[in-house]
């Protein structure tokens, strides 16, 4: 779901969240509306930043946003679920399944492809009694499956089996839909969840079970007329609105000017291609080659390899834990790394030259690297255990970025100690003073040849107020290896600011300013 982070800070956000939602019916075909609230984060409830994470054996899963206005093109061809927003990190829908539809509160997540709710059947997991469940017995349209799923999160699991009903999506009735019956769901993730289950919005290739998804049955039975949908978040902290979810076209009142395209990559989650990611005008070098991204509005944050997103905090001042295997390599290396780097050793060689990794023909590997699920590949799961060899590589990365600047080799050095420092926890947490906000660089991804900038107000979540007040940063390390990797995670911090349009008839994705 999608990819994609963990920890106090990395929890924040997946609870409390809404609910009182309004079902508007819209008597012309194709438009529909499901509104969310939003509520103040309190102590308690900063248990969830990112719902489910990265693996699963069809992704991963995680949160969400959006609002709505009657100012659409043409109505007749679009349907529209106003959502609400939850501390700009969670948005919500309701659905209905079976006849008479019964309501779900569910996340619309782009970064996965199954439905699932709780099933009636769900009778030891404590989470499914906080949440409505599924009641076959009580739908005229149910129908028998029976075949086992799960699904695997980066901060828990659901299992059950699969099953057939209709589902209603606002005024919208998607006939003999899969989805699953949860009858499992492990974690206090789930538990303290406001949203009873997952609607996923990605391609067939991640669908567990091969289910064809909700979206394709859409298109399929001439519910929408452009196989098209778009999403707006409304990032407004005051109001309770949260956004709008367009299926069928975009609301031009929620972009201004026209959409940058870029063509899908590889199916499944919606892959593009990156340009540069800079810092305040410079570039951090990780992406000059070009990275993998996706866009995931089931991804709170945005999260991308572990040396790049260590150089935006610390240009951003946030804070982490010190990394002791990090200032070593820089330590008893440091000067090693540059010598090599000075006689234009190929990067990607250095750190098996000096021991710390094996190459294996095309990168560094170690054996200390964890692995979070891909069904079929392997990534480095970017936590602070992946050991020296993933230390060394950052130290690298930093140290020939810094090189470019044609700084003094005592600098370098210190610049990469300085960096180590501001590595995340393990789990991803990385916090700033909220009175420097002003001093705060911008942070650029370069897409489609164009620039999309964030001010600090932007990638800054603010919990709480007042004097008790704290500022997260929006950005959290993820490292994928090759050939997946390296990849970068455009969440709900992206999604906000730049409204999102997934073309699913012209395989691309377009990003505009949100208005």
């Amino acid at each position: 779901m999608g990819i994609m982070c963990r920890s106090l800070w990395a929890f924040l956000l997946l609870s409390l969240v809404v609910v009182q939602l309004s079902l508007p019916v819209s008597a012309t075909d194709g438009i529909f509306r499901i509104n969310l609230k939003k509520r103040q984060l309190d102590r308690d409830s900063r248990i969830a930043l990112r719902m489910a994470s990265e693996d699963s054996e069809s992704g991963r899963a995680s949160l969400r946003k959006f609002r709505f206005r009657n100012s659409i093109a043409d109505v007749s061809e679009t349907d529209i679920i106003p959502l609400k927003n939850y501390m700009d990190a969670q948005y919500f829908g309701e659905i209905g399944i079976g006849t008479p539809p019964q309501k779900f509160t569910v996340i619309f997540d782009t970064g996965s492809s199954n439905l699932w709710v709780p099933s009636s059947k769900c009778y030891f997991s404590v989470a499914c009694y906080f949440h409505s469940k599924y009641k076959a017995g009580q739908s005229r349209t149910y129908q028998k499956n029976g075949k086992s799923a799960e699904i695997r999160y980066g901060t828990g699991a659901i299992s059950g089996f699969f099953s057939e009903d209709y589902t209603t999506v606002g005024d919208l009735v998607v006939k003999n839909q899969v989805f699953i019956e949860a009858t499992k769901e492990s974690s206090l993730t789930f538990l303290v969840a406001k949203f009873d289950g997952i609607l996923g919005l990605g391609f067939q290739e991640i669908s567990v079970g091969n289910v064809v998804p909700l979206w394709y049955n859409m298109v399929e039975q001439g519910l929408v007329k452009e196989p098209v949908f778009s999403f707006w978040f409304n990032r407004n902290a005051v109001e309770d609105e949260g956004g709008e979810l367009v299926f069928g076209g975009a609301d031009p009142s929620h972009y201004k000017g026209n959409h940058t395209y870029v063509p899908v990559t590889l199916k499944g989650y919606w892959q593009f291609d990156m340009g540069n990611v800079l810092v305040g005008g410079q570039s951090t070098g990780v992406c000059s080659d070009g990275c993998a991204a996706i866009a995931d509005s089931g991804t709170s944050l945005i999260a991308g390899p572990t040396a790049t997103i260590t150089e935006i905090n610390h240009a951003i001042g946030a804070s982490g834990v010190v990394s002791q295997e990090c200032k070593t390599v820089v330590q008893q290396y440091g000067q090693t790394i540059l010598a090599l780097l000075l006689a234009e050793t190929q990067p990607k060689k250095i750190c098996s030259q000096i021991g710390l990794c094996t190459f294996d023909g095309a990168r560094g590997v170690s054996m200390d690297i964890k692995s979070v699920v891909d069904a079929k590949e392997e990534k480095s799961s970017g936590s602070l255990g992946d050991g020296m060899c993933s230390a060394c590589e950052m130290a690298v990365v930093w140290m020939q970025n810094q090189l470019r600047q044609n700084l003094t080799q005592e600098r370098i050095l210190d610049y990469a100690n300085q960096l180590c420092e501001k590595l995340p926890s393990p789990m991803g947490e990385s916090s700033v003073d909220c009175a420097s906000l002003e001093s705060m660089p911008s942070v650029s991804f370069t897409i489609g040849g164009k620039e999309f900038s964030l001010t600090p107000e932007q990638y800054i979540l603010k919990v709480g107020d007042g004097p008790a007040a704290q500022c997260i940063s929006g950005f959290t390390a993820l490292d994928v290896a090759p050939p997946r990797g390296p990849l970068w995670i455009l969440g709900d911090v992206f999604m906000g600011v730049y409204h999102t349009v997934f073309d699913y008839g012209n395989l691309r994705v377009g990003f505009a300013e949100a208005a």
